[in-house]
């Protein structure tokens, strides 16, 4: 067997019940790693589930053709293949090149069972060039780190059982195009890889020839550095997590007295990673240093600060991550009374808050239901001539929730309730009049609750419903 036939033999010997999911781009990379397993499935050398995955970006004018050339080959190594067409947005900050890398891996992530193995075929150069990225970055060790050969895959901070393996990491790309030209092999080029502005290809083209020429075993070098610098965030991760244990309040909110007491170097360590397992963008070193100092100021201060596209922020001895979440304050969704008496309502929420429904029926000695996601609210059914209307926003009015004796401003309510002032400004208030009778989620206004085998208007709030069908 070839190199790159062993070397894959060898790797999957590991994993021989799980299936495999090919990225593959059509590239002489993936080309060669798509060709080798499916020699190897064909000889029962493995027996893993083989199948492919194409994402089309749409970046280049070839890039249906490079689909259709991707189909073709498939369908001639009687693999089964799945294409997936994505949108490429430009994010300030971000390099075009993350942005499709994200694109890619999520749709990869949405096709592959959950315990698949996804497999790239990234090699020793690839490691090198993007250890070099990261230190043009400035980056850490982390940074540092390059690829790992096997990483589980996350979604929103959890395992998915998924693995992205890169099975070809240790061998060459004289490796790979010496496989590719043996095999009589063709395969796409992307155009845009000999376009040096971008850095990556500025490395691969104009720095990686000078220091090979110089250096020629540079790359092996590079991979070296890179493995030590994994043993070293790999310390710094159980740290963290060590941290974490006397640090964390829940899913996504810390301690504030507990960071307090983390030297700097800790703070810092133990803050990029809480964030990591919150997929969050990691924020720079200035940033750090403020996310630091604005943190811990003075107790009676409520510090906030938006990194990328999601906030850190300080309440009440907490630190919270939390969405950049949308202004919400010009929202307002009118109700007809009359129509309550005739048929359900419903109202879409705005920013993913869910659904809003509204419907007219007797109270019975059953309670309203009030769970995680899901919240019901019987009231006094409004009279026809009353305006029905539903907004985040109020004027502070005086009101009399259900669970209180005497009367108090909505905006002493809502902190007596310890609701973070972000989440204050989320909550759908329900009108009569423009009288507040009811914070949905919250409370019910005592002059507005629905007496027990009259008609009521039962509010269903649903937090996960975010599609309504008409």
């Amino acid at each position: 067997m070839s190199v790159i036939q062993t070397s894959l033999s060898q790797f999957f010997k590991s994993y021989p019940h799980q299936p495999i999911v090919v990225a593959y781009s059509g590239g002489i990379d993936s080309q060669v790693l798509l060709h080798g397993l499916a020699h190897l499935k064909n000889q029962n050398l493995i027996s893993n589930e083989l199948s492919v995955c194409h994402v089309n970006h749409g970046l280049s004018v070839n890039a249906l053709s490079w689909q259709h050339a991707a189909e073709c080959f498939c369908q001639k190594l009687s693999l089964p293949i799945q294409t997936f067409q994505v949108k490429i947005k430009e994010i300030t900050g971000q390099s075009l090149e993350a942005i499709a890398r994200d694109a890619r891996y999520k749709a990869l992530k949405h096709y592959a069972p959950n315990n698949a193995l996804i497999v790239t075929g990234h090699h020793l150069n690839d490691q090198s060039e993007t250890f070099l990225l990261a230190l043009k970055r400035g980056a850490g060790l982390k940074g540092l780190s390059a690829m790992s050969q096997v990483l589980r895959v996350k979604s929103q901070g959890h395992s998915t059982g998924q693995l992205l393996v890169r099975p070809l990491l240790k061998l060459t790309r004289k490796d790979i195009e010496h496989y590719a030209h043996e095999h009589g092999l063709t395969w796409v080029e992307d155009e845009s890889n000999t376009d040096t502005r971008f850095d990556r290809n500025f490395i691969r083209h104009q720095v990686m020839p000078i220091l090979t020429s110089r250096w020629p075993s540079i790359l092996t070098t590079i991979k070296r550095s890179s493995e030590h610098c994994q043993e070293g965030q790999l310390l710094l991760t159980e740290m963290a997590r060590e941290d974490l244990t006397s640090c964390q309040l829940s899913l996504s909110s810390l301690s504030v007295n507990e960071l307090a007491k983390l030297s700097l170097a800790r703070f810092n360590n133990l803050v990029r990673y809480f964030l990591e397992i919150n997929d969050c963008l990691m924020p720079s070193s200035k940033q750090l240093k403020q996310v630091h100092q604005q943190m811990l100021a003075a107790s009676d201060k409520v510090p906030q600060m938006k990194l990328s596209n999601y906030w850190l922020r300080r309440y009440k001895g907490s630190l919270f991550i939390t969405d950049d979440y949308q202004e919400l304050a010009t929202f307002e969704y009118p109700i007809s009374p009359k129509a309550l008496h005739q048929y359900e309502q419903y109202i879409k929420l705005p920013d993913g808050l869910g659904q809003l429904s509204f419907i007219t029926k007797k109270l019975t000695t059953q309670s309203p239901i009030k769970t995680e996601g899901f919240i019901e609210h019987y009231l006094k059914l409004p009279t026809s001539n009353e305006k029905v209307s539903m907004g985040f926003t109020h004027t502070n009015p005086r009101c009399l929730p259900d669970f209180r004796q005497h009367s108090r401003s909505l905006k002493k309510v809502l902190q007596e309730l310890n609701i973070a002032p972000w989440q204050r400004r989320r909550i759908p208030f329900i009108f009569y009049n423009n009288t507040l009778v009811a914070a949905v989620g919250y409370f019910v206004c005592k002059d507005y609750m629905a007496v027990e085998g009259e008609l009521s208007v039962l509010i269903s709030w649903n937090k996960n419903q975010v599609d309504i069908n008409y």
